[in-house]
């Protein structure tokens, strides 16, 4: 049985990587889904790759309030609703100390990854009351998000992952009295453009054997993460907010580095990037 059968869902930053992953998991749950991405290109080539007729394609910057309240206005006029918005928009500066980083890259990373959120947060809310929908919104948490989690190196993408656990956290609870969800995903360790070892800077090279070996260990394909996109989209939710879900929490983290020798001495760590 599919668990999103008639459900709409926008998701942004979703043209490749965990996003691209999220939404055929949701096509393939019944959902009719609306990607997005800054460029019209990526937009372009990834519905041409899809090929599905309950997907539609909008290009936005998440940066700009307007635009997230038109994709919103857009996406309602193409699919007649809206069920569920997940703010996955994200980007990380080069690896490397704050001092030796551009401070234009560490302010863009703020703008797309937190104010991003907070703008598909507003627009959506906005939305869910307005139609008296039970909307469920999903923000994706990260690297310095939870306590133990140190992000040297990339400073601008750990902040933002710990601000977004706090303003999602927030807003949860400004709005527990309405029928709206508003949750937190963590996918984990996912290979992707963004953790790539492609052209590494002079910081990652000297890091580099560590960087992989850490990927090896922990990095699970973006198919963990989407099935708890399901899970958190799905009448599972109904009736919750503030819920945290992880694919990389305490239990997984375990599995993983108990299996890792195992996984190594066979050959079957997957290095492939999504």
């Amino acid at each position: 049985m599919e668990k999103l059968s008639g459900k709409v869902a926008v998701i942004t930053g979703s043209t490749r990587g965990i996003g691209r992953a999220i939404a055929c998991r949701f096509l393939d749950e019944g959902a009719s889904v609306v990607i997005t991405s800054s460029s019209q290109s990526n937009v372009d080539a990834a519905l041409a790759g899809l090929c599905r007729e309950r997907v539609f394609g909008h290009a936005c910057d998440v940066t700009s309030l307007c635009e997230m309240e038109q994709l919103v206005e857009v996406s309602v006029e193409r699919f007649g609703r809206i069920d569920c918005f997940i703010n996955n928009a994200g980007i990380s500066e080069p690896f490397g100390p704050l001092c030796s980083g551009d401070p234009v890259l560490w302010s863009r990373v703020i703008d797309t990854n937190l104010k991003g959120t907070c703008y598909g947060c507003r627009a959506a809310i906005a939305y869910f009351l307005r139609e008296n929908v039970h909307g469920k919104i999903i923000n994706m948490a990260g690297s310095g998000t939870d306590r133990d989690s140190n992000t040297p190196f990339i400073s601008a993408y750990g902040s933002t992952k710990a601000a977004i656990a706090r303003f999602t956290y927030a807003v949860a609870a400004e709005y527990r009295q309405t029928p709206i969800s508003i949750m937190l995903l963590h996918p984990g360790l996912v290979r992707t453009g963004m953790v790539s070892a492609e052209n590494p800077t002079p910081e990652l090279s000297r890091q580099l054997a560590t960087f992989n070996t850490i990927l090896d260990i922990f990095a699970q394909p973006p198919d963990v993460a989407a099935s708890l996109a399901v899970k958190m989209a799905s009448g599972w939710s109904d009736g919750k907010t503030g819920v945290y879900l992880s694919a990389l929490d305490g239990w997984a983290k375990k599995r993983l580095l108990v299996t890792y020798p195992f996984r190594k001495l066979t050959n079957r760590i997957d290095r492939r990037t999504c």
